[in-house]
């Protein structure tokens, strides 16, 4: 997977779980701010992404996702996905 086709897949993660249309949320969308999610959301969203993407996101790094490209930098590092992939 390249770091592309992660971004569109954390997109119709997002799209899907919160309720929102995929065409609103940008790489700069904040969770909260731009996304109205609420806690339990985050909580779900985090679920999701760990579900959906086989791998496990820990408490502490949860805080620190504050918008959709800090998803995905997290995810990428979790799955080996380079910049450059």
């Amino acid at each position: 997977m390249t770091r592309e086709e992660l971004i569109e897949k954390v997109k119709e993660i997002i799209a899907e779980t919160l309720s929102v249309d995929e065409a609103d949320i940008t790489i700069d969308s904040s969770f909260t701010d731009d996304l109205d999610a609420d806690s339990l959301e985050l909580v779900d969203l985090t679920m999701a992404f760990e579900s959906e993407l086989g791998i496990t996101i820990e408490d502490d790094e949860v805080e620190t996702i504050k918008t959709v490209e800090n998803a995905v930098d997290a995810i990428a590092e979790k799955l080996n996905i380079d910049d450059e992939d």
